[in-house]
């Protein structure tokens, strides 16, 4: 391969844009944060009540560090709602996107009682597997980088080293042949495509070649005199339009598991030697059927290897890829990571034991697959990090609950850096303990009083069907009432919480969805039925984050139906307490007035509420100039807006917008929030058609 340019890292500072300045705890919060990681201590636990902003807190911590940021959170949903935050507070900076690619995933599997083959089936989402590229791009050439990630981050990705091999650089004036840069491409994983432009393509027009890296929305475009390089581009891939004229430019690989011909030469000779061994192996102990199956299964993915450079699976052979010895880590997204990162790990009671139960459930699967000749015993080193290794790769560690586990407070040794007072000045709610005996008739009455105010009230059960049995009691009284559980559908559950907000409803009856994420301001009563069953969904750290549910209306109060106080409830009762008093006489000491929180009442659902609406009024403006055909896939727009007509954008328009539904009924905002970019900017250009009468 061709040697490239000196890869330049750049390096901008991290600067928080913000209408508003630390209020509350958060100074300290924040000052403390900074002290305690740069006197070196390695493990430092913010335990912050819920709703004192620390969201914002991690933000101003990361400016004052000025390093590279790792967010861990515990689902998707709660990675993009930090994302949003924190890209907000930053926007001149690398705020990035990594959670899993696939929208389904059926691992391969093997079940020997019932002799059942389970092929691996999936289904990738495009624009989040462009995210993960962007944010490996964005760790390998800046230092402002803050990437939010799920624990899914702890899987095998191919190698940093290798990935940074496989980057091109091109300066203008350099001598470059056209077909060497064509065959770069092709190894690098680049698909040649003339007549359509989607990213992980390449399309050749005489002495230009335009490459559509998988990483970033924008094109590259090279144009050639002879063997130089005459000219250097980055340029739109909808519209055309050249964006800037660049001296030098780096594009990367089009996957992570990118490698070169010496490499996958050398990773082939790996694979045939472990086949030979593990063949001879399952023949002497007499397993020729799993012999036979390994044998045509391997073969066939070496072939594949030697015709195309890949293959189905390929992350199954990573082992003899990286040149690893067996039972060794596999590389993940901690190695793209500078040695100096902060890793900060969001709701670390839920997180902390995420990370540590992966291993043993991806590998209880790969067993079964490798004993019985499926895939070759190195595919077993195709896996999620263990706790150790996990542990060998992080640094200086952050963690952020209101109510942090046992392992992180044994880290830190208990002392914590407590954010409790709230900016707004809202206190913890009251909480209050009355008996089962006529609970149900207690709590009607409880609710008829906040509907008065205008108020909301969540009530959290035990089970699916005291939910459902509880909600058709409350309707038979009078009350409006939905519940939610795990079996609603996604986006209505967006939906449910919106129409609760907007007052369509007054009660939300719930189980275990009513804890970390709701951000319910109108809410000033929760009501937890059968308190005193301890258990998961009643112990001390569930029933201080139900609580919190109650924390953001200054008439906030919690009543839990219990006949005794178990030792979960008085601990909660306890730690309660004890913030609310610290919050009041703070309040009292600096003429804080609690002001209620005043959040717009807006989500996903009023944004394709807003674009249907817009995009009909728009499309019936277009009359018979539509014309109708086939969905256009997101990426494939090869013509320049100013060559297509009406009809067609009107087509293109409507089949952004469908795709865009789709995305969000998927919960992928910000697949959702892009496309809904894109429709802007089309009807913008079909107003002005249709204004000019074209």
């Amino acid at each position: 391969m061709r040697p490239r340019s000196q890869l330049k890292r750049q390096v901008a500072p991290f600067k928080v844009v913000s209408d508003f300045q630390p209020g509350g705890d958060q100074p300290t919060a924040i000052a403390a944060l900074e002290q305690r990681i740069k006197n070196g201590e390695q493990d430092v636990v913010l335990m912050g009540a819920t709703g004192t902003g620390k969201t914002a807190t991690v933000a101003w911590m990361t400016e004052k560090l000025q390093r590279p940021v790792l967010v861990l959170q515990p689902n998707k949903t709660l990675a993009a709602q930090f994302a949003n935050e924190l890209r907000e507070l930053f926007p001149d900076n690398a705020v990035e996107y990594f959670v899993s690619y696939y929208d389904y995933y059926q691992p391969e599997a093997y079940v020997p009682q019932t002799d059942t083959y389970i092929e691996k089936d999936s289904s990738i989402n495009e624009e989040v597997e462009r995210l993960r590229h962007s944010a490996t791009w964005s760790l390998l050439t800046r230092r402002d980088v803050i990437v939010v990630a799920t624990v899914s981050c702890i899987y095998g990705l191919g190698s940093a080293e290798e990935y940074t091999n496989r980057m091109l650089g091109f300066k203008v004036g350099e001598e470059y042949p056209r077909e060497e840069l064509l065959r770069t491409l092709v190894e690098a994983q680049y698909v040649r495509n003339d007549v359509t432009a989607t990213r992980g393509t390449f399309r050749v027009r005489g002495d230009t070649v335009e490459i559509f890296p998988v990483y970033q929305e924008m094109a590259v475009r090279i144009e050639f005199f002879g063997d130089e390089i005459e000219r250097l581009m980055t340029l739109h891939p909808l519209t055309g339009e050249v964006l800037s004229d660049d001296q030098e430019l780096y594009v990367g690989a089009a996957t992570h598991y990118a490698v070169g011909s010496d490499i996958m030469e050398r990773a082939m000779k790996g694979i045939e030697l472990e086949l030979a061994d593990r063949l001879a192996e399952l023949e002497r102990d007499g397993k020729l059927l799993e012999a036979q199956r390994l044998r045509m299964r391997t073969t066939y993915d070496l072939e594949m290897m030697q015709q195309i450079g890949t293959c189905s699976g390929i992350e199954n052979y990573s082992r003899h890829m990286d040149g690893r010895p067996p039972g060794s880590a596999p590389n993940c997204l901690l190695d793209y990571f500078p040695d100096d990162f902060v890793l900060v790990v969001d709701e670390s009671h839920v997180t902390i034991p995420q990370i540590g139960a992966m291993y043993e459930g991806d590998m209880s699967r790969k067993r079964t697959l490798v004993e019985h000749g499926f895939r070759l015993p190195s595919a077993m080193d195709n896996r999620p990090l263990k706790w150790g290794e996990f542990l060998e790769r992080i640094g200086q560690t952050v963690y952020l609950s209101a109510t942090p586990g046992n392992y992180e407070m044994e880290k830190s040794g208990g002392d914590v850096v407590e954010q409790i007072i709230r900016p707004t000045g809202l206190v913890d709610p009251e909480v209050v303990v009355k008996p089962t005996k006529g609970q149900i008739d207690d709590l009607i009455s409880e609710i008829r009083g906040r509907v008065e105010k205008n108020e909301r009230v969540l009530v959290t059960t035990l089970t699916k069907k005291m939910s459902e049995d509880l909600t058709d009691y409350l309707l038979e009284a009078g009350l409006r009432t939905r519940y939610l559980h795990s079996e609603v559908d996604t986006l209505r559950r967006v939906e449910l919480l919106r129409e609760l907000r907007m007052g369509e409803y007054d009660v939300l009856v719930g189980i275990n969805l009513l804890r970390e994420g709701l951000d319910l301001p109108e809410v000033s009563l929760v009501a937890i039925l059968d308190a005193d069953k301890e258990g998961f969904l009643r112990s001390n750290r569930s029933l201080i984050q139900t609580i919190g549910r109650a924390a953001r209306n200054v008439s906030g109060q919690v009543i839990m139906y219990a006949d005794t106080i178990t030792a979960s409830m008085a601990d909660a009762i306890e730690e309660t307490n004890r913030r609310r008093e610290k919050q009041q006489a703070y309040n009292r000491a600096h003429g804080v007035d609690p002001q209620p929180l005043r959040k717009k009442i807006g989500d996903i659902t009023d944004m394709l509420a807003r674009e249907d609406a817009d995009t009909s009024a728009l499309l019936a403006a277009t009359g018979d100039k539509r014309r109708k055909g086939a969905p256009v896939p997101l990426g494939q727009h090869t013509k320049s807006l100013a060559d297509r007509p009406a009809g067609e954008l009107a087509q293109l328009i409507e089949s952004l917008n469908d795709q865009m539904h789709a995305a969000a009924a998927d919960l992928q905002f910000e697949v959702a929030a892009r496309l809904r970019d894109e429709v802007h900017e089309l009807k913008k250009e079909l107003r002005g058609m249709i204004d000019a009468g074209v």
